[in-house]
């Protein structure tokens, strides 16, 4: 068995040699070289809110000064002129079935519809997926607002009638122009429209956008039909909308796209991936997680892969994990099945850590971290299936120790301060969680924001030392939490690096300008941090190989969501490649 899996050179072009390239080309080997905080970018809550209000003040004026163009000067030219009859030969077209069509096709973009759709789809945006989509859900709302608002201001100011001619709905409080029945649809469908290009795969992403787009269109001319707007009203409907769509999108979604699902780029790709024969298999469960009928599952799905008469092993209170999977290795197991949480996962890694023996994860805790990482599903019978049709991948653990705390590995995160205790208090309540899941941490951080701030003297990779206050300092080798919050968007489990965010959060607007960054995925808050002096900002981003910390007070802190014992000192460093994991294929 070896002891250690050395790093392999990144061949040029792919991801990894582009990466090198980068390094080559200023952050090259050496002390300290390795680490790097990325440069500052002006895009925080502070530049979204500012965008969103001064390209709405835009917009509103825009439109406005359209509507006085259409109501003033330009309402005797050509095709204004013509309007009037536009509206009587929608009059003439008239049948039962078709008023009964447009009525319903009116529906679509009236207040209550609207309001439904958007919150309906902002709560499954948040709580269907695997990993939330905040971001997106929050474009949506906002788009849906800021069309709403504009609208409420050009109503005010432009006093257009409605057309003389003989109207199907009873005469609403606002004016003609613009139609915000259209401009509501505009901005709520064309905004899901956007979500399924970028969120579906394959051919359907573009017919489910294009069904989408077309109805603000339908509204549109049923509103024609019924005798409640002019054409430019309509018109000016899908141009509200239109804009309030654009302005949300730059604000709210990376590089002003919509931002692709990270798809199977979270799936490490580096080392070499290898199937795994069926052979004598060792099942490490936690019990107070996995019952029987569960084990039963599980059993079902090794048998129809060939590993037979598997041998499952509790973990006890005493020992979570890693001696049972010890001497799983020592009796010659070629594959140990860890069905558990991140914890159970950490003490079985511990044993696993510079082995040939491939693990296949089973998520059954409540954070399972590393299992979201890695797109692992989240369903323990499927996870167990999916592994078991993949191959095998060589990922990256952390090292770490201190005072009070002997050298141990762990395979998500480690920390100290504000997460630690979050940890300590959501743990310290098994059954809020059983109940709960994932959210009795959300309720848990916001019992601990009053964790005060401390010094702390940060070393990275032999550089001279960094000095910081902080309220959290995490070191990850993965990057999202729970809820899909990405903590550490750099951070892969392959990379032969560990990833390093110091949260130093002061005031409300530095809590919301912390909390605004880390839900758009740490894209806009990184900036570039001295040696040796203050750093001042709510959140800075680190990579490093090996990192030393000491703590000008004690701190709690934890491994992989379990709390560990208090202390002031930590070093923490990357054994890249150290285990051996089966993840699915990858998606061509």
């Amino acid at each position: 068995m070896s002891t250690a899996v050395p790093e392999r050179p990144a061949e040029p072009g792919s991801p990894a040699g582009l990466t090198a390239e980068l390094r080559g080309a200023g952050l090259g080997e050496g002390p300290g070289a390795v680490t790097r905080s990325r440069p500052a970018m002006p895009r925080g809550i502070g530049w979204s809110v500012r965008w969103i209000a001064s390209l709405a003040v835009c917009q509103a004026t825009f439109m406005v000064g359209l509507g006085l163009l259409i109501t003033g000067p330009a309402r005797h030219l050509w095709p204004l002129a013509a309007e009037d009859r536009v509206n009587e030969a929608f009059v003439r077209l008239r049948t039962g079935t078709l008023t009964t069509l447009s009525s319903v096709a009116s529906q679509g973009g009236n207040t209550g519809t609207v309001i439904g759709v958007t919150l309906a789809s902002c709560l499954g945006l948040i709580l269907i997926p695997r990993l939330p989509m905040w971001r997106q859900a929050v474009f949506l709302a906002v788009a849906v607002s800021l069309q709403s608002l504009v609208f409420l201001v050009i109503t005010f100011a432009v006093d257009r009638h409605r057309p003389e001619v003989h109207r199907l709905d009873g005469s609403l409080p606002t004016s003609s122009y613009t139609s915000g029945h259209t401009g509501a649809a505009t901005a709520v469908y064309g905004g899901l429209a956007l979500l399924a290009l970028s969120r579906l795969r394959g051919p359907w992403r573009t017919v489910v956008a294009c069904l989408l787009c077309v109805l603000p269109l339908l509204v549109g001319l049923a509103r024609l039909y019924r005798g409640m707007h002019h054409p430019t009203d309509v018109m000016g409907g899908l141009v509200n909308g239109t804009l309030s769509l654009l302005i949300a999108r730059r604000a709210l979604l990376a590089d002003g796209a919509v931002a692709a699902p990270p798809a199977p780029a979270s799936t490490p790709t580096a080392g070499p991936s290898r199937p795994v024969a069926p052979g004598r298999t060792a099942v490490i469960f936690n019990p107070t997680v996995t019952d029987e009928a569960g084990r039963d599952t599980l059993r079902r799905v090794l048998e129809q892969h060939g590993h037979t008469a598997p041998v499952f092993v509790e973990t006890t209170a005493e020992d979570p994990g890693g001696g049972q999977t010890a001497g799983a290795v020592r009796d010659g197991a070629t594959l140990v099945v860890v069905c558990g949480g991140d914890g159970t996962l950490r003490a079985a890694a511990e044993s696993l850590a510079g082995t040939d023996v491939p693990l296949a994860l089973v998520p059954c805790g409540t954070g399972n971290l590393l299992a979201r990482n890695l797109g692992l599903p989240l369903a323990p019978a499927d996870a167990l299936d999916a592994a078991l049709r993949g191959t095998a991948h060589r990922v990256d653990l952390g090292r770490i120790e201190g005072d009070g705390l002997p050298p141990t590995h762990f395979a998500a995160m480690a920390g100290a301060g504000l997460d630690a205790a979050t940890m300590r208090r959501a743990n310290a309540n098994d059954r809020a969680k059983a109940v709960l899941g994932w959210p009795t941490y959300v309720l848990a951080v916001l019992r601990e924001l009053r964790t005060p701030r401390t010094g702390v003297s940060i070393r990275l990779d032999g550089a001279p030392a960094l000095r910081r206050t902080a309220r959290m300092v995490l070191v990850g080798n993965i990057g999202t939490v729970q809820g899909g919050v990405t903590l550490l968007p750099d951070a892969r489990a392959d990379d032969g690096r560990l990833d390093l965010l110091i949260l130093d959060p002061r005031g409300i607007g530095g809590w919301l300008s912390a909390l605004w960054t880390l839900l758009r995925g740490g894209a806009t808050a990184s900036r570039e941090g001295g040696e040796g002096g203050e750093g001042g900002a709510p959140v800075e981003f680190f990579t490093f190989r090996r990192a030393e910390f000491t703590f000008d007070t004690e701190l709690p802190r934890e491994l992989d969501g379990d709390p560990v014992t208090a202390g002031r000192h930590l070093t923490a460093e990357v054994r890249p490649g150290a285990l051996t994991v089966l993840l699915p294929a990858r998606e061509q």
